[in-house]
């Protein structure tokens, strides 16, 4: 009798410790560097700009011939986190996709552990919800319309931002002739990977920026995807710019190139950076 008090105690305190690990692993997680504030974090007044984000059509991840595979598509913050604080700023958001209609979202990205506060607020909110269900396909927007440019990534973007001839020409058109401010966190990088200049070369070469690394991607384990950010962007010619921990998971940067045209960050911790350093860029556009 006594040794069944003892493994029923035991068992109930493990049960106990275990609880308080799953309850506490969010904040565990964002002391490490997932999903980050960031400590230099202004109110813009954005009243009367436009933002669009961009993100991919994408769902499945496979190889070649293949049809089914597991779900991907844009990775949740990636998505959430700029769209929030654009329009915290007062800016008018619109939100668009490869495709159009229903956006799909990597079902990881809402895992509670791994869940933003922009995620939790997006699941609340009927009004951007219904954006993400019918976005607006790429051919029915104008890039220069828009004040900001924004391209969510995911893995899904890996499958059809670099292989979009109508994104790069929408890209190069956006920049030769609006001051439109593009600006990606992650794979949403690949959108400026083919956009030419006026010569034909890489639009991008020389200018710096940064996404996902390739640390990231062997860590993560993923086998396959047809375009990797980090070789991408080296390959245009790009100043390719990143930060490194143990796991780059928990890692993030964000960069401004020359210009000031492209504001990039590096993976999915860098979305609070990116919306904030655009609209630092903007503010001052105005002065």
């Amino acid at each position: 009798m006594k040794n069944k008090k003892v493994l029923i105690y035991s068992a109930s305190s493990i049960l106990a410790i275990l609880i308080i690990f799953v309850l506490a692993l969010p904040s565990i997680l964002k002391s490490f560097g997932l999903h980050p504030d960031f400590e230099s974090s202004k109110q813009y007044d954005m009243t009367g700009k436009r933002a669009l984000i961009v993100c991919t059509s994408h769902e499945v991840l496979n190889k070649p011939g293949e049809t089914t595979g597991d779900p991907t598509g844009v990775f949740g913050s990636e998505m959430t986190i700029p769209y929030y604080d654009f329009l915290d700023a007062n800016m008018e958001v619109d939100v668009a996709s490869i495709e159009g209609g229903e956006i799909p979202i990597d079902p990881q990205s809402f895992y509670y552990f791994i869940k933003d506060d922009a995620d939790k607020r997006y699941l609340k909110d009927g009004v951007f919800q219904a954006k993400v269900q019918n976005s607006i396909p790429l051919r029915a927007v104008d890039f220069t319309e828009y004040d900001v440019v924004f391209f969510a990534g995911g893995w899904g973007a890996a499958y059809d931002m670099a292989q979009s001839e109508l994104l790069a020409d929408m890209v190069s058109d956006g920049y030769y002739n609006s001051d439109v401010i593009f600006g990606s966190v992650c794979h949403g990088a690949l959108a400026f990977v083919e956009a030419r200049d006026s010569t034909g070369a890489y639009l991008i070469k020389g200018k710096t920026m940064t996404g996902v690394t390739q640390k990231q991607l062997d860590e993560l384990g993923i086998e396959f995807t047809p375009k990797h950010p980090e070789a991408e962007l080296k390959k245009a010619g790009a100043n390719f710019q990143a930060n490194t921990k143990r796991r780059d998971f928990f890692a993030t940067l964000t960069v401004v190139d020359e210009e000031k045209r492209f504001v990039t960050g590096q993976n999915q911790n860098s979305g609070h950076e990116t919306a904030q350093l655009i609209m630092k860029v903007l503010s001052e556009n105005q002065l």
